[in-house]
């Protein structure tokens, strides 16, 4: 839980990009598909010209399904892609391994988590290849897919160059690749590049793009890059309480990000506002970056005193990776309340200091 429970305090928290609304542009699409009545499950204008709209934004004739969290779409993803007795290569602090109560297990009858330690979030091919070659005996858990966060757990950022080389070694073991792609966005500002070539062109199979951190209410798109491994998923939504009947309210909210480009400038905002946060705090005595800022995550390094200093003034923030204090930061951050932010940790430092 939050080291702070007062959300009141404060004008605007970061403890979470969670916390945000529904960004206006996908607001304005929930409401003209509410205008009128539409059919039911997916047979909607409204789903249909988001699928298209993926496809374009991909460049690619890729199978799209909108599923309601990003637990049922890395869930039902990682179960179409092995059997119970498969294995889930994946980083030791990967949100697939840490906070999906156990769904990607449940969902595929039985498929086991297999974690790879890391130092700062990244899986590494010598890691992954390390794991997958553990063992090949019929005890033990039949490697099968690697999930890798895009971005990660603690705001890294995979390179194409990364991906591609975990995707390689992926082919040479005969493994498929899955990318929880909770900010996938925020990795596509940060390294200024077209979606596809973060994905399918570097070898993902199967992307899950994270809509609720990029300013949708709730939903996310859970895209198959090949058509085969999408056999069959519309059961699996459906088995899951994953089909919406009423479709439009999933998929019209995507068509006002993707069709006006907000996706992307929603990421962008975000991003800027966790640099310039970090930018405001160098060079403070006691006070550090754990990771360096990739995406649109700080995690602050601080004493406990400073720590407590900011929950006294009704700062909410989260401290579950190493202690740190991290601070989220979604489309809607206002730039005058990251300054009162930077403002507070400052302050705090300072007095530590004395």
């Amino acid at each position: 839980m939050p080291d702070s429970l007062d959300v009141h305090r404060k004008p605007q928290q970061f403890g979470s990009d969670n916390y945000a609304g529904i960004c206006p542009e996908a607001l304005a699409a929930m409401l003209e598909a509410n205008s009128r009545s539409a059919a039911a499950y997916g047979e909607d204008p409204w789903t249909g010209r988001a699928t298209d709209a993926f496809r374009t934004l991909f460049e690619t004739d890729c199978e799209v399904f909108f599923v309601f969290n990003g637990t049922a779409a890395n869930s039902l993803a990682l179960a179409a892609l092995c059997q119970s007795y498969h294995g889930i290569i994946c980083a030791a602090n990967a949100h697939v391994e840490t906070d999906e109560c156990g769904a990607p297990e449940f969902f595929s009858n039985g498929a086991k988590i297999l974690t790879a330690p890391t130092l700062n979030g990244k899986l590494t091919p010598a890691a992954i290849e390390a794991l997958a070659t553990s063992r090949g005996d019929i005890h033990f858990p039949k490697p099968e897919v690697v999930s890798i966060t895009q971005a990660t757990e603690t705001g890294r950022v995979y390179s194409r160059d990364e991906v591609s080389a975990i995707s390689m070694l992926c082919r040479r073991l005969g493994l498929k690749l899955h990318m929880d792609g909770a900010r996938f966005a925020n990795a596509c500002a940060t390294l200024d590049c077209a979606p596809a070539d973060l994905s399918w062109r570097v070898g993902v199979d199967v992307l899950c793009f994270g809509g609720a951190k990029n300013g949708l209410g709730l939903g996310e798109a859970v895209i198959f890059f090949d058509h085969a491994l999408a056999r069959d998923f519309g059961y699996r939504c459906k088995q899951a309480g994953q089909l919406a009947s009423k479709m439009r309210f999933l998929s019209a909210p995507w068509l006002g990000l993707l069709e006006s480009g907000a996706w992307l400038r929603n990421a962008r905002h975000g991003n800027l506002c966790a640099r310039g946060l970090s930018e405001k705090i160098q060079g403070l005595p006691d006070v550090s970056l754990m990771f360096p800022v990739e995406a649109n995550a700080v995690f602050l390094k601080a004493p406990a005193a400073v720590l407590d200093v900011l929950r006294t003034k009704g700062w909410r923030f989260y401290t579950f990776i190493g202690g740190a204090a991290r601070f989220m930061f979604a489309w809607d951050a206002d730039p005058a309340v990251v300054d009162a932010l930077a403002s507070d940790i400052v302050e705090a430092s300072r007095a530590q200091d004395w």
